[in-house]
């Protein structure tokens, strides 16, 4: 009886073994097909490759603000469009002070509402070192509908890449597409998978 039940367990911890390593090269498969997303470009507004639009607009501080070809400083510049009611824009805050910090980017916040919302939510997420434009004229220039949104522009004025970000994935990959030359992260897995036909 003592071996039959010996033997039986063997039998079920071979299986098992079996059933885990099997589990692994399935994990292994789902990894290699499920592309890192990038952040997701929306229809509409200007497209990547083409100028940004002419804006002028005033920073809560007072400033004049000036978005478009000849008026972009000499790096590259995140435009980040972020409302105080949003939560997923209070997570997105930091990660774009992180990767603009990181990658020698300007970075530009711009909001669109209650001014003194506006102002605590500079107080709030320490952005007072940062242009913040509460301007409306901003985001119906680049056709933003959702938040938290993000544009990068070259310094010559051309719009790199952009689209909606949730994420650091999302922010790192505005700065990842234009580094490679491409529209969008998407744009850039399309390719290397048509290389690779």
């Amino acid at each position: 009886m003592l071996i039959a039940s010996t033997f039986l367990l063997w039998i079920v911890v071979a299986l098992l073994t079996i059933a885990v390593l099997a589990l692994a090269r399935q994990i292994g498969v789902l990894h290699e097909r499920i592309a890192p997303m990038g952040a997701l470009v929306t229809g509409g507004g200007p497209a990547a490759g083409d100028l940004a639009p002419h804006v002028h607009a005033t920073t809560i501080d007072g400033r004049p603000l000036a978005i478009g070809p000849g008026q972009m400083g000499p790096r590259r510049t995140l435009l980040m469009f972020v409302a105080p009611s949003c939560p997923v824009c209070r997570k997105v805050i930091p990660i774009a002070k992180g990767v603009a910090s990181a990658e020698g980017i300007d970075l530009v916040f711009i909001g669109d509402g209650d001014a003194a919302e506006q102002a605590a939510m500079v107080d709030r997420y320490k952005l007072s070192g940062y242009p913040f434009a509460n301007s409306p004229a901003v985001g119906l220039a680049f056709h933003v509908g959702k938040l938290p949104y993000g544009v990068l522009i070259r310094s010559d004025g051309v719009i790199a890449a952009k689209g909606l970000v949730s994420s650091r994935e999302h922010v790192e990959s505005l700065v990842n597409a234009d580094d490679k030359g491409f529209a969008s992260a998407q744009a850039y897995l399309r390719s290397v998978d048509t290389a690779a036909a």
